[in-house]
């Protein structure tokens, strides 16, 4: 068991930048790299891609990345957890299997893939048990929109990616996970704490908050004379 784990963000959204992971990958020595890809409009985006493309509904960018950092993840056994997997966690997964596969490094890492966010077909079967799901603002029941709903998804926590992380992955793609968890996860694997382990599980709870919100919680997103904040562009941010 670790006294330390190194836990580096690489991505805070989709569309975050495309160098950043490449740099925490090489600019130090760490154990994990946590990738934040998805956000309630992200989901419907990647939903209406694969509505188009059933192949789509992934963080495409996401692959990629994977064939820039991937050989250095595997000499240095550094661990991926990420929700680039969208809405079709097993189409990302097999892109970046198909890259593994050019890089020649097929078997020498496991893709642990995280399903089950998606509830798309359940929504019925809610609505006859009398779960109403209602609406937050208006109090209405999900049965009132039930012919316009595209997709449902119920956010996952970290403790899907930890039995993923025991069974040997060292990439593990997820679809709706929660941005706490990418972090969590690795933290909870590393340490072996229990499911009531309620203190340190609330402290790396706020630890996957404050790496995954990144700059903004060390000042990055100011909003008042933000022109004169030296080197601004180059927040930093650690957590011990």
């Amino acid at each position: 068991m670790k006294e330390k784990v190194r836990i580096a963000s690489g991505q805070g959204f989709w569309g975050d930048l495309p160098d950043a992971p490449v740099r925490q990958v090489e600019g130090g020595q760490i154990d994990y790299l946590m990738l934040d890809y998805l956000a309630e409009v992200t989901m419907s985006i990647m939903q209406k891609q694969r509505t188009r493309d059933a192949a789509a509904g992934y963080a495409r960018d996401f692959v990629p990345l994977m064939k820039q950092i991937l050989p250095a993840c595997v000499e240095r056994n550094i661990c991926v957890t990420a929700n680039a997997g969208g809405v079709n966690v097993e189409g990302c997964a097999n892109a970046v299997r198909v890259v593994a596969g050019d890089l020649d490094l097929s078997g020498k890492f496991r893709i642990g893939i995280v399903t089950g966010d998606d509830i798309m077909e359940r929504i019925d079967e809610f609505i006859s048990r009398g779960i109403e799901l209602r609406n937050m603002d208006t109090g209405d029941p999900l049965s009132t929109v039930r012919d316009r709903i595209q997709s449902a998804n119920v956010y996952l926590g970290a403790w899907p990616m930890v039995a993923a992380l025991r069974q040997g992955a060292q990439i593990v793609i997820t679809g709706r996970a929660t941005d706490t968890g990418l972090t969590l996860a690795p933290i909870i694997f590393e340490f072996g704490w229990g499911e009531e382990d309620w203190d340190r599980l609330a402290a790396g709870t706020i630890a996957g908050h404050i790496i995954e919100c990144g700059a903004q919680s060390s000042g990055g997103n100011c909003q008042y004379d933000w022109q004169s904040i030296p080197d601004g562009w180059n927040a930093r941010i650690f957590v011990a």
